[in-house]
Parts: structure tokens; C-alpha cells; sequence
């Protein structure tokens, strides 16, 4: 009989190496599946989560009442970097770990970020849509040489985009309360305000995290402060921005275009106009998923259930609960 119950409700894990999840098994857990494609709201987690010691989890609701109602609960490992959907002082309070996969995604989202700035620099999706049409239109798309490339939100992510856009010759700034200029420097770009920042790149990219000083932080305000020319880049969270504004500078030209890869509402709703404006590239939130990331992510969610069934504290912690759940 297996000592512990692991809910899985993400398909991402099953697509990774088996021996991750052999792991699990050979520790002694029963592993049991959501049966829901999608995000469990907190009404389908609470009868889930009867007799449950740990989830590994997507982007599920975890709020006070699941983890109250929950008690054999002692984790919720996040595959991913992302806990805006969960209640951590509510964990906190009922003695549940909360972890996530830092370091894990940094290259995958660089590099979807830089695909991206690519693909609208270069008309790639036009370009192959009316060649396969049967037409021969050769747009004249532009060079990243010489571009300014403005980063908001300079942690890891941040700096391995500074990396790549450099090595287009790009020049690279930077805004981040956080940081010191200094620090910013030596992640290889120039310190600038959120003004300066939106007045002076040609590519505006996101990478800040979720939280009440960056919700909407992209709106009507801040985009009027943008080139006309300017394109914006969000592979980071969809609460940074207004999409309604966004739609409207879109519609209006206040900027030029937008590469989104989160939205507010996962999946995109048909009645979002960010998915069929002509001047967006609406991708479906697959800029952190890679082969080697995935691999990754999956590694350390284990590490984490492991670490916490056997009694210890979780390797990669959101939170610390001072009364841990044994």
C-alpha cells in the first residue's frame, strides 16, 4: 500500500522522462490524475484533494478554503515559475509548502522573446502565409543592428534577453526598482526609468513579475509614452497589462504591433480582440516549454515533494510555514 497520494494536474509533467515520476513511485507514492484539461477552480480542487499529501501542480485555483479543507495536504509544487493563482498566505497559515521551478525556463524564455522580435522584425508569419498562398510578396522587414531593446523587469530573465539582443547589436536598457544601477550594468545593460524605457525602444519587452505594483502596469498612460514604431513583447505575466487599452493603442497606432504569449484569461477567449487584430501575434502561452525546461521543471517539482513528505524543507520555497503539515 503506498504511503502518500501525489495529484498530478498538469499533462505538461507525463510528456517528461518517465524516471521522474518513477521517483515518486519508487518513494512510495500513488499517483492519481485531475481529470480536467484545464485549471481546477477551488470547487473541483476540494473533493480532489481528499486524502491528497501533495500536488503537482498547473495553474490551478489553490485559495485558503482548499488548503482548510485539505488536511492531509503538505505541498503544492508548481511546474513552472508562476504562483499568481495561489493563496500563499493561506498556505502559510495551514502549514502547506508552496513551491515553484526557479531557474528552470530562463534560456526557453529568452530565446521565445528573441523568436519573436524576429518574427515581427522579419514579417515571418505574412511571409509564409501568402507564399503558401501561391503569392511571391517579399516584404521589406528591418535589422535588429542599432535597435533599442527596453527591458522591464531585469532578473534572470531579463538579463539572459540583455545576452541575446546584444548579440544582434542591439543597445540594451534596463528598468528595475529592485536593482541598482550598478547591477544592472553588470547584467550587460543601461539603468533607465519606466519612461525612459517606453519613450526610447523600438521593442518594449515584459518580464516583471505579477504583483499589485505591476498590474496594468502597460495601459493607456504608459503606452502614450511609447514610439509609434515601437512593438511590445509579454512573455511574462498577462496582468502586467490593460488589454483593452492595449487594443485600443493597437486599433489606434500608438504602437506598432504586440507578441503576446500570456493573457489575463487562459485560454484566449474568441471575443478577446488581442487575437485577431492584425498587428498582434497571439501565442498560447508556450514561451517557458522547451524539451530541456521541461525536463527540468519536472526534476525539481519532485525534488520538492520528496524533500517535504520525508520531512524537510522544500529546496526551491515560495513560502515558510513555521507549523509545517507532517
Amino acid at each position: 500500500m503506498s504511503k502518500y497520494r501525489v495529484l498530478l494536474s498538469g499533462n505538461h509533467f507525463r510528456r517528461t522522462d518517465p524516471a521522474h515520476e518513477k521517483r515518486l513511485i519508487d518513494a512510495g507514492c500513488e499517483i492519481v490524475m485531475s481529470p480536467y484539461g484545464r485549471p481546477a477552480t477551488e470547487a473541483e480542487l476540494i473533493p480532489l484533494l481528499e486524502g491528497v499529501d501533495a500536488v503537482l501542480a498547473s495553474t490551478d485555483h489553490f485559495t485558503k478554503a482548499v488548503f482548510a479543507a485539505s488536511p492531509r495536504l503538505k505541498i503544492v509544487a508548481r511546474w513552472g515559475v508562476g504562483y499568481d493563482a495561489i493563496d500563499v498566505d493561506g498556505a502559510t497559515e495551514h502549514g502547506v509548502w508552496i513551491t515553484t521551478t526557479p531557474g528552470t525556463n530562463e534560456h526557453s524564455v529568452a530565446d521565445a522573446t528573441l523568436t519573436m522580435i524576429l518574427a515581427i522584425a522579419r514579417d515571418v508569419v505574412e511571409h509564409v502565409e501568402t507564399t503558401r498562398a501561391g503569392k511571391w510578396d517579399r516584404l521589406i522587414g528591418v535589422e535588429l543592428l542599432d535597435q533599442t531593446i527596453g527591458v522591464i523587469g531585469f532578473g534572470r530573465i531579463g538579463r539572459q534577453v540583455a545576452i541575446r539582443a546584444r548579440a544582434f547589436g542591439m543597445r540594451v536598457l534596463a528598468c528595475d526598482p529592485v536593482l541598482s544601477d550598478q547591477a544592472i550594468r553588470d547584467g550587460g545593460a543601461d539603468p533607465a526609468t519606466l519612461e525612459e524605457v517606453l519613450r526610447q525602444a523600438d521593442w518594449v519587452t515584459l518580464h516583471a513579475p505579477s504583483m499589485p505594483e505591476t498590474h496594468d502596469l502597460i495601459n493607456a498612460r504608459t503606452l502614450a509614452m511609447c514610439k509609434k514604431s515601437a512593438y511590445l513583447i509579454n512573455t511574462a505575466r498577462g496582468d502586467l497589462v490593460n488589454e483593452e487599452d492595449l487594443a485600443a493603442a493597437l486599433r489606434a497606432g500608438t504602437v506598432a504591433g504586440a507578441a503576446l504569449d500570456v493573457f489575463k484569461g487562459e485560454p484566449i477567449k474568441a471575443d478577446n480582440p488581442l487575437r485577431s487584430l492584425p498587428n498582434v501575434l497571439p501565442f498560447p502561452h508556450i514561451a517557458g516549454i522547451t524539451r530541456q525546461s521541461s525536463e527540468r521543471m519536472s526534476a525539481m517539482c519532485v525534488d520538492n515533494i520528496l524533500a517535504v513528505l520525508a520531512g524537510h524543507a522544500a529546496p526551491a520555497p515560495v513560502n515558510r510555514p513555521a507549523c509545517p503539515r507532517h
